[in-house]
């Protein structure tokens, strides 16, 4: 089996359902939020983590959609707290429809999610839904951070770091967790996955934030500088902030204060030229494998078919080496 074959089957299930008929308002919005796409990580992480510990992944493919009927909810409400007008190139739910709708839908999505897992053998599923629950409310813990960070100019990295590793590692750690107790793993094999799948996460972000800057607009399918344009923290300002002489210290917060539509140009330049001369690509990148050498050693961990395991560790690879 190849990781394709994989991402193929979790397509074909997708593309069957419904989630609900009527009101016809509250569904198409949610149709319309599953049909745009995206990499499918979270439920292929969750096939994945079941295939280690046995051939036959049946019983994970329903949880797996749960996983990502889950994150696509989230979406949908950060698009709303973000004011994003479009979300992989199309217009956000919100904007499509009207911010109501896109509430309501939203939360029967984190519903449709919890009833994905139901399949689950019922001596497991307590254990499943404790551990969703849990990172759930941690998903929704590292949002609000990043809220909160947005009106706050002494954000550390370490508290970035722990803000990212809720808001959007520990779902991928949970999302190898599930896989792996449906098909009957060691508590410490799990222990190992969860970990490795936060790691992942961590340097997932980083990637992300290292193309906001870096990446080519072209393949990035997002417009490069706008976390400079809307003053995002993210690592890489927080690390200039931390490195930088007064100087350079005094540039980068006149910029943060400078948002004339007129000078967006000249700010996302300004602040990148800084981040240059502080090596900041770079640093970013070590970072990058430290976390990905990091969750490899917890991978190595895993009691199970190095065959296997490789395909796990060559979706990292994808994940942090990806250029969109």
């Amino acid at each position: 089996m190849d990781i394709s074959q994989f991402s193929e089957r979790i397509d074909q299930t997708l593309s069957t359902l419904q989630y609900g008929q009527t009101p016809e308002e509250l569904y198409a919005p949610i149709r319309y939020m599953m049909e745009l796409g995206g990499k499918r990580v979270r439920p292929l992480l969750t096939v994945l983590g079941a295939y280690l510990f046995h051939d036959d992944v049946d019983k994970a493919i329903m949880p797996a959609i749960g996983v990502e009927v889950f994150h696509n909810f989230t979406l949908m409400h950060d698009d709303i707290m973000d004011n994003a007008p479009l979300r992989r190139g199309k217009a956000t739910v919100h904007e499509k429809w009207n911010t109501s709708t896109a509430i309501l839908s939203g939360d029967v999505m984190l519903v449709r999610a919890y009833e994905f897992f139901f399949g689950i053998e019922p001596k497991k599923l307590p254990t499943a839904l404790q551990l969703f629950s849990t990172c759930a409310a941690q998903v929704c813990e590292g949002q609000q951070l990043d809220m909160n960070f947005e009106a706050r100019k002494d954000v550390q990295i370490e508290e970035y770091l722990h803000m990212i590793r809720l808001k959007t590692a520990v779902l991928l750690g949970f999302s190898l967790e599930l896989g792996a107790l449906i098909n009957n793993a060691a508590a410490e094999d799990a222990r190992h996955l969860k970990e490795f799948g936060i790691n992942m996460g961590i340097a997932f972000q980083l990637r992300d934030d290292l193309l906001d800057v870096y990446g080519d607009q072209a393949k990035f399918g997002k417009r490069v500088g706008g976390d400079i344009l809307s003053d995002k923290k993210t690592y890489l300002l927080l690390t200039a902030l931390e490195r930088s002489s007064a100087t350079q210290r005094k540039e980068l917060e006149k910029w943060q204060d400078q948002n004339s539509p007129q000078k967006e140009q000249q700010k996302v330049k300004a602040v990148k030229e800084i981040y240059d001369g502080l090596n900041i690509q770079n640093i970013t990148q070590n970072q990058i494998n430290h976390y990905f050498q990091k969750g490899l050693h917890h991978l190595n961990e895993v009691n199970a078919l190095n065959s296997k395991k490789e395909l796990l560790r060559q979706l990292a690879i994808q994940l942090i080496e990806r250029d969109s």
